[in-house]
């Protein structure tokens, strides 16, 4: 089909119209993207400030966690030492009672003549033997009340008292006297043991007369028996027991 050139020209110039024309989509689909961005920038602050608000009391949590925890273990702790003093205290307390019940004044054995210029011989209290300036108590028990070294040790102490201590042969021999029985029997403990290899009196002072008794082995103690003089026996047998204190008066 022939077209005049005037009508060839116009559809040319059509087409550059349409060519050059703006794009109207690409703008309005922009758009909402500006906004979206808009609103990001304009909501990340208090987000960020949330967050941080929230981290922190995260980490304070935490931390005081871990705080109370820590103290709790020190109180726990503290309780637990405050309760064996306690604990020992009633122990000494109820050791203290027993020396008082079993201790008498001075006056309660040492009464006085009646001029009151001197004091009468009682030193000693009952069912207590007196020689010279000491008292002593032999504790014939029968074998169901007999006592290891230490536990005969701890009921001397009870009536503030202690194991029998020798550095004569006259005591020596009163006290092989006072340990009464046959000489197949256990004898009597007295403040004899092996430390460190050698053998020691309770007062720390150490046997001075070797032939007293045998060699010193460790956990050996030492008893009285009549009649056969010191045997060395293991600590933790049950024997009977002398105790020995100053007299109160003299």
């Amino acid at each position: 089909m022939n077209r005049n050139p005037q009508e060839e020209i116009e559809e040319i110039e059509e087409e550059a119209s349409y060519v050059n024309a703006p794009v109207c989509t690409v703008d309005k689909v922009a758009a909402p993207a500006d906004q979206r961005s808009l609103f990001f920038t304009q909501s990340f602050p208090p987000i960020a400030v949330c967050w941080l608000i929230l981290l922190v009391n995260m980490g304070l949590r935490i931390h005081f966690t871990s705080v109370i925890s820590e103290n709790d273990a020190k109180l726990r702790a503290e309780n637990q030492q405050l309760t064996s003093q306690n604990q020992q205290l009633k122990a000494r307390n109820q050791e203290l009672e027993t020396q008082i019940r079993n201790m008498t004044t001075t006056d309660d054995y040492c009464s006085k003549e009646n001029n009151g210029s001197e004091r009468q011989r009682k030193a000693c209290q009952e069912d207590w033997l007196l020689n010279e300036s000491n008292c002593y108590e032999i504790h014939d028990a029968d074998p169901s009340n007999q006592k290891t070294w230490e536990e005969a040790r701890a009921n001397c102490s009870g009536y503030n008292a202690d194991f029998v201590i020798v550095h004569s042969q006259e005591e020596k021999d009163m006290i092989n006297g006072y340990s009464w029985g046959k000489q197949d029997e256990s004898g009597y403990w007295i403040g004899l043991r092996v430390e460190n290899g050698r053998w020691k009196w309770i007062d720390g002072s150490d046997l001075a007369v070797d032939f007293w008794i045998g060699t010193p082995f460790d956990g050996q103690c030492a008893v009285s028996v009549q009649g056969v003089g010191w045997r060395s026996v293991s600590c933790a047998d049950r024997k009977r027991w002398i105790c020995k204190k100053k007299a109160l008066c003299v």
